[in-house]
């Protein structure tokens, strides 16, 4: 079974996240998923043998929308997400990121991602309104089954890396990673 197959399932089998897809699903977001941690910590947390699994602490929701870059819109499908469940929702139009990262403007979320700290943390799940799940990774997904926290060379700072994997504590919760700067 591939990586992709993988996530998909594990996902399907995780009531919690489910039912976050698909209530991100029902906002009709151009160019989305759910990314980071949302899929980063469940591949560690099945390679680690973790029962029960780490707990949803935010899910990170991207889209691509161009024509309404603004933040109050972020502001306000967060209030949608959060009328629907209890979820910690954050919300970000990648087509106004690349001015906080100092980037060229991104051209799609899968763009957006090709340019954020760690690789593995670039992985992301949407789900179409017809329930067809599909795993957004503008690196892959190989190396985050490896066990590995990488540093993308494109994106960051060594210590910017080293800040966000102490910071996030990952070398605690998931003793068997290995760091690639």
């Amino acid at each position: 079974m591939d990586s992709e197959t993988r996530i998909i399932g594990w996902i399907r089998d995780d009531p919690e996240r489910l039912a976050a897809l698909e209530a991100v699903s029902s906002l009709d977001l151009n160019d989305w998923c759910i990314a980071a941690g949302f899929v980063r910590n469940l591949v560690w947390d099945r390679l680690h043998e973790k029962n029960p699994l780490t707990p949803l602490n935010d899910i990170d929701v991207i889209y691509f929308d161009p024509a309404n870059p603004g933040e109050e819109i972020d502001k306000s499908l967060e209030a949608r997400l959060n009328a629907l469940s209890t979820l910690p929702w954050s919300v970000k139009n990648q087509a106004r990121m690349h001015l906080r990262n100092g980037d060229r403007a991104y051209t799609s979320t899968r763009d957006a991602m090709s340019h954020w700290v760690e690789l593995e943390t670039a992985v992301g799940v949407c789900l179409s309104r017809r329930g067809k799940m599909e795993v957004i990774a503008p690196f892959g997904t190989a190396r985050l089954f490896e066990n590995s926290i990488t540093r993308n060379r494109r994106r960051s700072q060594s210590s910017d890396f080293y800040t966000r994997v102490e910071d996030k504590q990952w070398l605690s919760r998931w003793p068997n990673l290995k760091i690639y700067a």
